[in-house]
């Protein structure tokens, strides 16, 4: 008996079942594709089982993962697996559930030709142990990598037919827009409409970047939030430098879409005036070397960043000559100090001089009642327009406020401190203290 054991021991034959699916749509369900693959392979290995094939507990499932690669964990654990001698032999579905990749699937086969292990597909027969079989395994990987790049430049061009009409297709929703409920469009959603809105007369207010990131996490402003289809919270963080920008530059708030290179018409509403964004992208442009950073005016130029040039419309920047020990400061036309100075007529000021001639300008200006009174009307004009801003503000806020404690309470109804619900209730708690902090500080500008 003992040596009938032995010779079975043997003989048994280690199969590991590997499954795959592209995409995570229907990996959810009870019995999803992953579970009908292995169950195919499972009823093979029993069909062979006077053979000695035995059918290993562990799974290797790769559900959500593209065959192109091989960045996938359960095929990396796989492998390691037959590095260390515990599998021998390999069962999947179908060749191109292993790999699509001809380039992959070469270097696959070469590591289980190294340790001794044999690969079989449920649907297609064949024997690698023979040239024959391997030569109808490379047709077989041949197509299936044929198939997967038919199957990119399908989906590549129908994005490019759907962004060229000005569709949505798919992504991570942005602030200010919702996915309808049918799916394959967007809705403006008019509260965060406002709040984009209120953002970009924000950075033209600051025109740094920095600073109205500041000034947004301030007032408790957050980036947009969603659930995702399988019920998950996604979003709803602070601002940061990166995420702003791409919100400040992002061209379906214009009503568009982009495409590469091209901008398109959208299905969707504008929620930004093409002026707005003008004058935005404008800044942006102009404080791309800083970031809209605050910089250092070591020689103290009065009119660094406001003086242009009049005959080509040119910045002019501040500029310095030495001769000894002696400075000379000057103000430079920018066209003239990119493209040579005979390009310009006026290619640069002496800097003391100007700046007096426009401090002497303001002092008489200053001295003109009727210049003094209209900008004292603009001045409480603009003051007008921002108490309305900030009240309109806080009673947003306050809306928020009453949201905010009315959730809480229902859940403090629901469940002692050891309830989920009082887990659940502890995020709403932090943004609660946050609006009202920021309802304090906003009660202080008003």
């Amino acid at each position: 008996m003992t040596r009938h054991a032995d010779d079975t021991r043997k003989q048994a034959v280690r199969c590991a079942i590997y499954t795959r699916k592209s995409t995570e749509e229907g990996l959810e369900q009870e019995f999803n594709s992953l579970d009908a693959q292995r169950e195919s392979a499972e009823a093979y290995i029993a069909s062979q089982k006077n053979e000695g094939w035995l059918c290993l507990p562990d799974r290797y499932d790769d559900g959500g993962y593209t065959g192109g690669n091989m960045d996938r964990p359960a095929i990396k654990r796989l492998l390691a697996d037959i590095e260390g001698g515990n599998v021998d032999c390999i069962v999947v579905y179908k060749v191109d559930r292993l790999s699509r990749s001809l380039l992959d699937f070469a270097r696959i086969m070469e590591t289980l030709e190294r340790h001794q292990v044999s690969f079989v597909s449920v649907t297609q027969q064949f024997n690698t142990s023979t040239s024959m079989g391997r030569l109808m395994l490379n047709v077989l990987l041949s197509f299936a990598q044929f198939e997967r790049e038919i199957i990119s430049e399908r989906t590549r061009d129908k994005m490019s037919a759907a962004r060229k009409k000005g569709k949505w297709v798919g992504g991570q929703p942005v602030l200010g827009y919702n996915v309808a409920a049918g799916g394959g469009k967007v809705v403006v959603n008019e509260a965060e409409a406002a709040r984009v809105r209120e953002l970009f007369e924000l950075y033209l207010d600051h025109e740094a970047v920095m600073k109205t990131v500041r000034e947004a996490n301030r007032r408790g402003w957050r980036s947009k939030e969603w659930t995702t289809r399988k019920g998950k919270r996604r979003g709803g963080r602070l601002f940061t430098k990166q995420s702003l920008h791409r919100l400040l530059t992002n061209v379906a708030y214009l009503g568009k879409v982009r495409y590469k290179d091209n901008l398109y018409p959208g299905e969707h509403a504008a929620i930004i005036d093409e002026g707005v964004w003008d004058r935005v992208q404008a800044a942006l442009r102009h404080n791309g070397q800083t970031g809209g950073c605050e910089t250092r005016n070591k020689y103290g130029a009065l009119l660094r960043g406001l003086l242009r040039c009049k005959p080509c419309s040119s910045a002019m920047v501040h500029a310095l000559t030495a001769n000894g020990n002696k400075r000379y400061r000057y103000y430079v036309c920018g066209s003239a100090q990119k493209r040579g100075w005979s390009t310009c007529p006026a290619p640069s000021v002496p800097a003391a001089e100007i700046e007096r001639l426009v401090i002497e300008q303001i002092r008489r200006a200053g001295k003109a009642q009727h210049l003094v009174a209209e900008t004292l009307a603009q001045a409480r004009r603009q003051s007008t327009d921002r108490l309305a801003k900030l009240d309109a503000e806080r009673r947003t806020l306050d809306r928020e406020l009453a949201k905010l404690n009315g959730e809480i309470h229902r859940l403090a109804g629901r469940a002692a401190a050891t309830d989920p619900a009082a887990i659940a209730a502890a995020p709403l708690a932090d943004k609660l203290t946050n609006v009202r902090r920021v309802i304090f500080d906003m009660a202080g500008s008003l």
